[in-house]
């Protein structure tokens, strides 16, 4: 995934010619909804407007894969529980994307932005400029280099490695003699604290085994991405029997490269992240994916809304939450299915 640079003078200046132009046309109360598009010159279709007395938020995720859905998803029903007018987009990886988005949500007069920023740095103009026009922001997932934020909300970067490390500490210690050969998949030139992080807790854990040694690290943490770089790791290191991802994307691509390579049962895999699909993983006779640390998503999404809520009401809210991991192995099937049920019965 390329990081787009910033918006050039002129496209910042088409913006605001597009955004003005939206406010003038939106003069009366019946042409106000018709005006309310998440990306209008995307020709986007209309977002219902903020009802008298409603809050009116935008909710913005920054990747199209399942943990942002239920993120979306807790984000809709703490809308719906707090009488919020929701509004929600997803910037794709794309910080240009994400400018727009914010801008155009600003323009629109919003009451508050919840996001997963793309950048802690480059994230936080638009992000300003947001909040230099009253509108409370929220950070969630990642976060920004700055102060004006009401609240960041995510899961304890180290919390999500440790207890995955822990889990593979006991497989290299009775299934491989103690001793392994380690490829590790990040996402570091992405967003390089919290993968680090993530990364921190993992190795902490398996290097108090003297026979442990990475041999291979590098980062990619979309899917398809992943395959590749893993099927050209294994064939590089063919003594690697043990692979570890960071994230969602990195864990699905590690697991489809080691079967696709026909090493199940030679390499094992831990991860981050629990969706359906990696449950399944878990569940599956292949023995390739041992265990992983999920997040909680929809939780996220509800503490995000519910917090801006309570910022616009003039509430307290806490400035850092950091929310705990759950640990899933292949050792407890039953756990991993009664979560993929859970989480099943939340996309329904």
């Amino acid at each position: 995934m390329q990081r787009l640079a910033p918006f050039t003078t002129n496209r910042i200046g088409l913006r605001v010619v597009r955004a003005l132009l939206c406010l003038a046309l939106c003069t009366g109360p019946i042409l106000l909804s018709g005006c309310r598009t998440g990306l209008p010159e995307e020709g986007k279709g209309p977002v219902k407007a903020a009802g008298k007395g409603k809050f009116h938020i935008a909710g913005i995720g920054f990747q199209d894969d399942q943990f942002f859905k239920l993120v979306e998803l807790g984000m809709k029903n703490a809308a719906q529980k707090d009488g919020v007018d929701l509004s929600t987009g997803n910037s794709a990886g794309s910080l240009d994307k994400e400018i727009s988005l914010v801008d155009t949500y600003a323009a629109q007069k919003v009451d508050a932005i919840a996001i997963a920023p793309q950048s802690a740095k480059a994230s936080i103009p638009a992000l300003q400029r947001a909040h230099d026009r009253g509108i409370k922001i929220i950070t969630y997932d990642s976060s920004i280099d700055a102060d004006f934020p009401e609240s960041n909300i995510k899961s304890d970067p180290v919390a999500l490695g440790q207890p995955t490390g822990a889990a593979a500490y006991d497989y290299i210690l009775k299934k491989l003699g103690g001793k392994a050969k380690v490829a590790l998949i990040g996402y570091r030139s992405f967003l390089p604290e919290p993968a680090s992080k993530r990364r921190q807790g993992f190795y902490d854990e398996i290097k108090k085994l003297p026979g442990v040694q990475v041999v291979a690290e590098q980062d990619a943490w979309i899917a398809s991405q992943a395959v590749n770089v893993v099927e050209s790791i294994l064939t590089a290191h063919p003594d690697i029997n043990l692979i570890w991802a960071a994230n969602e994307g990195g864990t699905v691509g590690a697991v489809t490269a080691v079967k696709n390579s026909g090493k199940a049962g030679k390499v094992a895999v831990f991860g981050t992240d629990i969706s359906e699909q990696i449950a399944d993983f878990l569940l599956s006779d292949d023995n390739i994916l041992q265990a992983v640390t999920g997040q909680k998503p929809f939780q996220i999404g509800t503490m995000a809304i519910d917090t801006a809520v309570k910022a616009l009401k003039g509430e307290k809210v806490e400035k850092q939450v950091a929310l705990p991991g759950m640990l899933f192995t292949r050792e407890k099937p039953d756990e991993v299915r009664k979560y993929r049920d859970y989480l099943h019965s939340l996309s329904q």
